[in-house]
Parts: structure tokens; sequence; C-alpha cells
């Protein structure tokens, strides 16, 4: 049927887009509350050396759930600062506290009010329902777009998805509260908030810390996607050596992970009816807690305020936060900054990690509003054609020179598949190619279509590549690629190239390190996005004697820090 598509999707863009200015101040209010509590909390946690916290964790996880779990606790977290993913450790329960904080001020209310109002259950039940079955990578793209990058975008997009549990079991543990109860308390004339809160409440508490501990965990397992917009912890140390195919790394951290979610659920299951409670009562303990808590977090605000920062108000500095906005932690352009920072002495500046796509929505937001900004860049991009952009001069040579892209097939493939080899070998464009097919893929152009338009207006360029090369009778070729901008293009077009050849092409989107891997092991035919001799490096030294390169299919690529021609510095020497 030959029905036109709804355009679903730019409604929801327009309507996203119109949330971002007209509410832009409530957003803003936001992310400094969520960003000041998680300062707080941070503080708290970080207030004393590691074996400071790790005590008070490990009497707590004592009193709530008995010695051999107390053990375990010391002896893990022990180990977590052994490895080094202490401070890794802190942000990352920081982050989980915070979302099950706004989960119980948020859900908690909600929950009750779905159990007294029926109508409000009915409305409240698809939109739970929805909430639990999107995505959570779903929640983050408006999020960067609302909050920015960083952590609060994760913070919204882990409570977002963590709410749902402390709702359904509120209301769920209200409602299973006996009626014969509820007529008692009716009948000596109790009001609806006595009601409420000396009986339905103290009796569905079980059911409702259930829910609690239940979104706590959901909170947990989003550490890692919302490291995808810059949020700290042990998701970016996850992240990262998945990225760079880090084995001890990623168990290390995900074994880090591991211990605090026993220890997080053991302490929430627990806090009720603590196993020692008829030694010291709960609230006593819970009163000392809270008292050691405050007392910390004031120390903390004071500590802060009397920190006195020497930074020029109106410097690039100040005005972004010494921030550099960068993409995924595994790519080598992450690297070369790092470098540069040391080379230049920029010790008080941050580098933030996320993902390519997250790092232009945050160019795209700061520009709209003229806001200054710097980011890792790289040419060609398409964002050189959307926005007004420079980079800013490299004096000390950190980004190094002009880089090439290259074609990298697996061992064996010139024999299983010549036609395929050949093509791959002769595929060859200029920066313009690449940029014109980048421009039509951002202008909702599907990356598929953006390949075949590029094609049909390229006969001439698309004959020199396949050129004496054998025709497919339906082989199988996977190609590998990044998800950045460069790559999609050029890997769509060459793909669609291979498929009216006669092979039957499948393309598969991974990180930097899986693609360098799977082209060495075999499990991928090829790619053509490795940015040599700098950007790549360490991957292609790893892998160079598995792989066959065939050398570049684009000159002229370029390295650096970048900024909108409106922000007033021309050089990395001017971020002193």
């Amino acid at each position: 049927m030959d029905i036109a598509k709804i355009p679903l999707g730019e409604w929801v863009d327009s309507f996203v887009a119109w949330l971002t200015i007209a509410w832009a101040g409530f957003f803003s209010f936001i992310t400094n509350l969520i960003g000041g509590l998680l300062d707080i909390i941070t503080n708290v946690l970080s207030g004393g050396p590691p074996i400071v916290l790790i005590l008070v964790l490990t009497l707590l996880v004592i009193y709530t759930s008995r010695w051999p779990l107390g053990i375990f606790t010391i002896l893990s977290l022990l180990l977590i600062v052994n490895l080094g993913y202490w401070d890794s450790s802190i942000e990352t329960i920081a982050i989980v506290l915070l979302s099950g904080l706004l989960t119980i001020i948020i859900g908690i209310p909600i929950g009750i009010w779905c159990a007294q109002r029926k109508t409000v259950q009915r409305i409240v039940t698809p939109i739970l329902d929805f909430m639990q079955t999107m995505p959570a990578f779903v929640y983050l793209i408006p999020a960067i777009l609302f909050f920015g990058i960083g952590v609060v975008p994760g913070i919204i997009a882990s409570f977002i998805f963590a709410i749902a549990p402390t709702i359904r079991m509120t209301n769920l543990g209200i409602q299973k509260v006996p009626e014969d109860l509820i007529e008692a308390a009716d009948a000596f004339g109790s009001t609806a908030s006595q009601k409420l809160f000396k009986v339905q409440l103290p009796l569905a508490t079980p059911t409702i810390m259930a829910g609690v501990n239940q979104s706590i965990m959901l909170a947990l397992s989003m550490v890692v996607t919302a490291s995808l917009v810059g949020a700290p912890g042990l998701g970016a140390d996850v992240y990262r050596a998945v990225s760079q195919i880090d084995v001890g790394q990623g168990f290390e951290a995900g074994l880090s992970i591991v211990f605090i979610a026993i220890i997080l659920d053991r302490i929430t299951q627990n806090l009720r009816n603590p196993a020692y409670r008829h030694v010291i009562k709960p609230k006593i303990a819970f009163s000392i807690l809270a008292l050691l808590v405050l007392g910390t977090a004031i120390v903390g605000v004071i500590a802060d305020n009397k920190t006195t920062v020497n930074k020029n108000a109106n410097g690039i500095g100040a005005q972004t936060e010494y921030e550099i906005v960068g993409i995924e932690p595994g790519a080598g352009l992450m690297e070369l900054t790092n470098t540069a920072l040391e080379d230049y002495g920029l010790d008080n500046w941050t580098l933030i990690e996320g993902s390519s796509a997250a790092m232009v929505a945050e160019l795209q937001k700061a520009y709209t509003n003229q806001e200054p900004i710097i980011i890792t860049g790289w040419s060609p991009h398409w964002m050189f054609s959307s926005f007004d952009l420079k980079y800013l001069k490299d004096s000390k040579g950190s980004f190094g020179g002009e880089e090439s892209i290259h074609s990298i097939v697996r061992k064996g493939l010139k024999q299983d598949a010549p036609g395929a080899y050949s093509i791959l070998d002769q595929f060859s464009w200029e920066p313009s190619d690449m940029e014109s097919v980048m421009v039509d893929i951002t202008d909702g152009m599907e990356p598929s279509e953006a390949a075949e338009k590029w094609i049909k207006a390229h006969p001439d360029k698309v004959s020199e590549w396949t050129n004496g090369a054998q025709s497919g009778s339906g082989e199988p070729i996977k190609l590998v690629f990044v998800a950045w901008d460069t790559e999609i293009a050029s890997t769509y077009v060459i793909g669609k190239v291979l498929e009216q050849n006669g092979y039957d092409v499948t393309l598969s989107q991974v990180e930097v390190g899986p693609m360098f891997a799977g082209v060495a092991n075999g499990s991928a035919d090829g790619m053509v996005g490795a940015w040599l001799p700098t950007t790549h490096a360490e991957y292609y030294n790893t892998y160079k004697n598995e792989v066959v390169d065939l050398g570049p299919n684009l000159h002229g690529t370029k390295n650096g820090l970048v900024v909108p021609e409106y922000v007033d510095i021309d050089s990395i020497e001017d971020l002193k």
C-alpha cells in the first residue's frame, strides 16, 4: 500500500525543539538543582579517607543484614580501592542514591494518588507501561537537549527508567490493605490522612520498600547507559573498556558494579527490619547515621564556600566551566585531546566523555543560544557545513598533522570474494564527496537513500571503484563501522556499491575497538574508517599483523579543538 508516512518523528522533533526554548529557564533550574544535590551527596561520600566510608557501610550492612555480609562488604570495598575504582564507585553510588531519592520523593506520592483515585490509576498505568518498555537509550536524546551533556541527563534518564516499580508497588501495597482494617478505621472516625498515615502506609511499607529496592537496582543498571552522555563513574569505565577491547578493565569495573549492587540491595531490603534491631533500636541507629550525614554535608558546604579558585570570571574557562565536550572514551581523538591538555598545561580543564551524537547536540544547543563552547572536532564533518566553526591553532602539534582514512579488510577476503576485495581496494573519494552525503543524512535522509543519491550523481567515480572487479553471486560481505558521521557516510556508500555489484552486504555499527577486532578475527570482512597514522594508531598497532591494510580511501582529515566563530579565541594557548 502506497500510504504517505505519518511525520511522527518530525512532530516529536518540533515539540522537543519548542520545549527546549520555551522551558529553558525551568531546565536550567532543574540542572542546577540536581547538580547541587549530587555535589552534596558526593562530598558526603568522599568526606574522608576511603576507610571511613568503608567502615560506615560495613557497620550499616552488619546492622541490617548480619555480620557475614558485613565481612563481604569490607572485603569487596577494599578490593575496589585496591583496583583503583574507588573514585568511580563514589560517583556511581552518588548517582544511584540521587536517582533513588528522586523516585521516592516523586514515585511514592504518585503511587498513593493512584491507590486513592481509580481515574488517576487508569491514566498513569499506560504511561508506566510506556516508560518501562521504551528503550532506555531513547530517554537520553531529549535529556541531552534539555539538560546538556554530563551527569544530569544521565540521572534524569535513570530516574525515568527506574521510577515505575516504586509507583506500582506503592499503589499495590495500599490497595492490598485488608478491607476490615479500613472499615475499622472509618468506624472510629479516622480522617483520610489519619487512615493513610496510621493504617495504610504502615501496612503497605514492606511492599513499598520492595518497589524502592527495585527502583534502586534499575537505576544502578543504567550507569553504563548514562555514560553515553557524559555521566561519570563505573559506567564510564565499562564503556571505555568496551571501546578499547580491554577485557581486564571491563571485568574489574563490572565486578565493582556487582559489589555495589549487592551491598545496596541488601541494605534496602532490610532497612525496615534490621537484623540487630534488638541490640540497637532502629530509630537510634538511623538517627546517628542521619546526624553523621548531615554533619558531613554541612562541613562540606562550608568548605566549598571558603574555597576560592583564581579564575577569570570573564575568561573562556569560566564561561565554559573549564569543560571541553568530547566524544566516545575509546576514540583516539580523546587520547590526543588529553595529550594536548598536558602539553599546554591545562590542568584545570576537564574533558567530558560521552558520544559524538551527544557532542553535536551540545554544540547545536550552545550555537542556537550563542553561548561559548569548546568541542573535540575532526574534518570532514557535516557540522562545518551547518555551523560557522574554527579550529584552535595547535602550535605544539599535539593533534598531529593531516591524517588519512584507510580501508582495512580481513585476511583471506581476496580469495573468498575477489570482486569485493577489488572494490574496497579501489575505493577513494574526496572530503567534499563525504560531506555531501553527511549533509543529506543530517537533513533527515536515510543513510541508504543518501548513499544512493550520491552514487547516482557520481557514476564516473563509482565506475573507477568497480573497474575490473568481478561481480558477486550473493556472497555475504559484512562491513563494520563506528557511529561517526564520516564513517556512516563512507560505509553506506561503499556498502551500496558492493550490493549493486552482486554482494549480500551487512552493515554493523560497533565501537572502535570491536571494529578492529572484528576484522582481525574474521567475524567482519572489512571497514573503511581507520584514521591513521594518529587517531587509531593504538588499535592499528595491535591488529596490523592480523589484517590487510588497503591504504587510504580519503586524504586530508584533521583533528583538533573546535569553537564557533563567535568565540573570541584563536589558539589552544588562549585556554590558559
